[in-house]
């Protein structure tokens, strides 16, 4: 063992812990590594292996017998902070905890130095009151609230070096680097590179960053689908949160306010544009992040709309004047759809203008528009100026208020076809839509030419996905009676799809078409549900019976139609709740261990899950970050402790993950070598509940969790 020029200086020696062994119940006082040059981190580990307990009930101990308290760093307040200085906290191995009028409260882990009892008395000008807990706890804290990057740097020392090293910004002129050339080693930067080149290599539409109070959350939206990537440290979070505000040209100051940002990176080989949102939380600020691929539109065979929608949506686009319009949720590909209809439009014989928030990807042949609020460029403002440009199609990224509306439907009667987008559920509710917009049922019976309703489901994943045979499950049963239809393929889960069973998504549109019926029912004031029997008599097929004759062919599963289209949705994936308890994967080849770890931790209320050895632990961490803690086996068939621990700490996803090590070895190189490989602790086989369980408590506190 060497010292690490990270751990705190030693100020006064540590022989008091030494001697303080005995008394504590070791047989003999323990041999310092260092003697008197020893580290308080490795004097303290020393003595917990003496009495073969944990650093926090060494720490629980040494408070008992100096009759203090033990301390919980997991959380300071601003002030208290500022009551201690960092450079006494760090010489003295110190945090402060709490205030009162005349006292403060301080975690210690040498309850006798005098010199750190004065100096705090002298700097904060209150009476000092010592609790107890073990130095690597107060070095944590200290660097995480005191010096966050260097928190994350501990984060990045264990992830590989390469990872976001290729993220950088581009502005307006050209690329240029992250930040000048002193930044481009900060820690901050790095992380926020690493989230991004996850991000693009994940095939994510949007990443959140998510503040909690246990921590911070990252999730990424896959193919519709918010899935945690990792959980981080609140001030990390608080970090990446205001290097991307930096990207985005926010103001990092306000923190109490929404903003609204955008900024072009180049990252894993690929320009993408990212559309920023920050909203104030009760403590912090939640940050979501949308990638955009300027160059990555398709046409319309490529994003295999079905030949009906196909042709009747070609149809529309054949009107030199009125107004077209795409209807569904955010995330439905609305924006997608018509981009690749403005690819077929664009012939080079027209004048193709656009107005955007934000422009999400680059065509050739036509004029686009972005909004700029803050300079005077509204919907509105762009709509007026481009009537004055002789266009022929004009598309609206959005009609989101009644002035844009009206100036939409004057375009359209004075000979422009109108391509915009609106938030309805489906074809027939953009109807209603633009009524709750202020326009009469004259002026949308006279121009609206069409409307497409779109939702998105998940592609079953080709890896993976076996034929349906044999008996149903209860699940398909319930939804075969349900919707009248046998499904074709089995969505599994593997690698490949992160376990999910699918991977990318499919168009389902209904397309509505417009007509004498339409003015007529719209100018009569029909109902909804006249509307849509009028508009299938005309020929749409809903959005229901195309999901369904997409189960039939293979493509999606029954399951998806009802998430998206049903009447039934299925929760998204969201965070654990602050109540829920902790979830622990434990990972061994050997069935009775696992079955007594899965007992005695079920006892105490914890979730439990188990994996048969590392291949089988690594998949389940790569599809869910749902885990606050690993208990591993050493000796695994396929892929051993060791191996998998070092992936895990390689890995940006799974750094900060805390990992208890099963071990039969009572020798203490190999307990050095467990930590050195990245181990968070160790329990010795056989497993003893109350002692297992206590490690498990000690190393989540220690986590955040």
């Amino acid at each position: 063992m060497v010292k690490r020029p990270d751990e705190a200086p030693r100020l006064a020696s540590c022989r008091w812990l030494a001697d303080l062994a005995v008394p504590l119940g070791a047989a003999r006082p323990p041999q310092l590594p260092f003697g008197d040059e020893t580290l308080p981190g490795d004097a303290w580990k020393a003595v917990a292996r003496s009495l073969d307990i944990s650093s926090d009930e060494l720490a629980a101990r040494v408070a008992a017998h100096f009759h203090l308290g033990v301390a919980q760093v997991d959380g300071a307040e601003p002030r208290v902070l500022a009551l201690l200085p960092e450079s006494l906290a760090r010489r003295h191995v110190l945090f402060p905890l709490r205030e009162s009028d005349h006292h403060l409260v301080v975690a210690t882990w040498n309850p006798t130095d005098l010199g750190a009892e004065q100096a705090v008395g002298f700097a904060a000008g209150r009476t000092p009151t010592f609790e107890v807990a073990p130095p690597q706890s107060i070095q944590a804290a200290i660097d995480m609230y005191y010096a966050p990057d260097r928190m994350v740097e501990r984060l990045l020392d264990r992830v590989d070096e390469e990872a976001g090293a290729d993220v950088s910004v581009i502005d307006e002129q050209g690329p240029e680097a992250v930040a000048a050339r002193d930044l481009e080693s900060a820690p901050v930067v790095q992380l926020t590179g690493m989230i991004l080149t996850d991000a693009v290599r994940s095939g994510a539409s949007d990443i959140h960053l998510e503040p909690g109070r246990g921590g911070g959350v990252v999730r990424f939206r896959i193919d519709g689908v918010l899935r945690t990537h990792m959980q981080i440290p609140m001030p990390a979070l608080n970090r990446v949160v205001s290097r991307i505000k930096v990207m985005g040209k926010m103001d990092i100051a306000d923190r109490v306010r929404p903003q609204d940002g955008r900024a072009r990176i180049r990252a894993d080989g690929r320009t993408l544009d990212l559309r920023l949102s920050t909203v104030p939380t009760r403590d912090a600020e939640k940050a979501v992040i949308r990638l955009l691929d300027p160059v990555s539109s398709r046409t319309l065979e490529e994003l295999g709309v079905p030949a009906p929608e196909l042709a009747r949506f070609r149809r529309l686009l054949l009107n030199r004047d009125g107004i077209v319009v795409v209807t569904g949720p955010t995330g439905s590909g609305k924006t997608t759809t018509l981009y690749a209809a403005l690819r077929e439009v664009a012939t080079g014989e027209v004048n193709v203008m656009t107005v955007e928030d934000p422009v999400e990807y680059e065509l050739p042949g036509m004029t686009q528009i972005q909004v700029e609020p803050k300079r005077g460029v509204t919907f509105a403002n762009a709509l007026r100026s481009i009537l004055r440009q002789d266009p022929n199609v004009i598309f609206i990224g959005e009609i989101r208020d009644p002035e844009t509306a009206e100036i939409a439907v004057q375009a359209s009667l004075t000979g422009h076809l109108v391509l915009a987008t609106v938030h309805a559920n489906d074809a027939i509710g953009a109807i209603a839509r633009l009524s709750d917009l202020g326009l009469d049922a004259a002026k949308i019976a006279g121009t609206l030419r069409g409307a497409l309703g779109q939702r998105l489901l998940r592609h079953v994943c080709v890896a993976c996905a076996v034929p349906v045979s044999g008996a149903f499950t209860p699940s398909e049963q319930r939804l075969v009676e349900r919707y009248g239809i046998r499904p074709v393929k089995r969505a599994v889960g593997c690698a490949t799809c992160g376990q999910t069973g699918y991977r990318g998504r499919v168009p389902v549109m209904e397309v509505m078409t417009g007509g004498p019926w339409l003015e007529l029912k719209v100018g009569g004031r029909a109902p909804g549900s006249e509307l849509q029997k009028a508009a299938v008599a005309a020929g749409m097929r809903p959005m229901l019976a195309i999901g369904l004759d997409r189960v039939a062919k293979g493509d999606t599963t029954l399951e998806e139609v009802e998430r998206v289209l049903g009447a039934v949705e299925e929760p998204v994936a969201a965070p654990a709740s602050e109540n829920a308890p902790p979830h622990v994967l434990i990972v061994d080849d050997d069935p009775t261990t696992r079955a007594v770890a899965r007992s005695v931790l079920a006892a105490q209320g914890f979730r439990v899950s188990e994996a048969v050895d590392g291949v089988d632990a690594l998949e389940r961490l790569q599809a869910s970050n749902d885990f606050d803690l690993l208990v591993l086996d050493l000796e695994m068939p396929r892929m051993g402790g060791a191996e998998l621990l070092d992936r895990i700490r390689r890995s940006v996803a799974t750094a900060g993950l805390p990992v208890l090590v099963l071990t039969g070895a009572t020798a203490e190189a190999t307990e050095v070598e467990l930590m050195e490989h990245g181990a968070d602790d160790y329990v010795r086989k056989p497993i003893e509940p109350m002692r297992f369980t206590a490690r498990i408590r000690a190393a989540l506190r220690r986590a955040g969790s």
